[in-house]
């Protein structure tokens, strides 16, 4: 009897090492996931995207990436978090390239870095959205950052002016889209929208700076060269004109000798006007 109940407690300590040992072991597993990615637990995507936007504000981009990778990765149509882990990667690939190093989990074997394919995502699930909801003017005015980024600077401008019709008061989209008519050389038309988003918030500073652009842009395109130039050109012409008549008059036939000569004139062309400025 006793032997029995021996073997019994041996048993029962058997099963109770084995079910220890899964516990640890799927704690060790589950511990290992969320190391590799911390963010794993998280299965609402708009949790993840509030998480990487608290963390990109804090600095800390490393972890900002991993959370917006699992915001698309539970909802890949989510156009927040394609766009904010671009700027992640793009900030993660600007140290890199001042350091020298290579980021974390970039492929180079491609030409194409991580946050252009974030950009590009980003567009492709804006375009989606606005298919569906083609007044949102928050949508059109994060399209054309996305554009922007991607140096799509023509796709940025017509997304820019859709938010503004939408929208014409808000001042954030005022200045992007003069901004981005600047880029294009579009100086006179930056002018209103800047003006505009001035004269809403005079505190804007990137405004009236983008503004004084437009306007010293405008000017150098309204320039016009001295009039003076004009006439230089002109008596230049006329010059040529007069000496290729003198020399063609002077191959032509001889004078009839029987004829009466006449008083030699001068005809040495006038001296030009001065080129001095008027």
């Amino acid at each position: 009897m006793k032997r029995f109940l021996t073997f019994s407690v041996l048993i029962v300590l058997a099963l109770s090492a084995v079910g220890c040992w899964r516990n640890t072991a799927n704690s060790n597993a589950e511990n290992a996931n969320i190391a590799e990615d911390p963010f794993a637990n998280i299965t609402d995507a708009n949790i993840a995207l509030a998480e990487g936007n608290r963390l990109l504000d804090e600095d800390q981009v490393d972890m900002a990436v991993a959370a917006f990778k699992q915001a698309v990765k539970l909802d890949p149509d989510l156009a927040e978090a394609w766009f904010k882990l671009g700027i992640a990667y793009s900030l993660l690939e600007m140290a890199a390239h001042q350091s020298g190093d290579q980021v974390i989990g970039e492929d180079t074997s491609k030409a194409k870095p991580n946050s252009q394919k974030a950009f590009e995502k980003a567009v492709d699930a804006y375009k989606k959205w606005l298919d569906a909801k083609p007044d949102d003017d928050a949508a059109w005015f994060n399209l054309g950052r996305a554009y922007a980024k991607l140096l799509k600077d023509e796709e940025a401008e017509k997304a820019f002016r859709q938010a503004v019709k939408l929208k014409p008061e808000e001042i954030e989209y005022l200045t992007e889209l003069g901004g981005i008519l600047i880029r294009l050389a579009k100086y006179r038309e930056a002018i209103d929208p800047l003006k505009k988003a001035v004269e809403i918030d005079p505190e804007n500073i990137r405004a009236q700076e983008l503004l004084d652009d437009a306007e010293a842009g405008r000017q150098r395109l309204d320039y016009v060269a001295p009039n003076n130039t004009n006439k230089t050109n002109s008596n230049a012409n006329a010059n040529s004109s007069a000496n290729a008549t003198a020399n063609s008059n002077s191959n032509s036939a001889p004078r009839n000798t029987n004829t009466a000569r006449r008083p030699e004139t001068n005809t040495r062309n006038p001296l030009p006007p001065s080129n001095r400025p008027h």
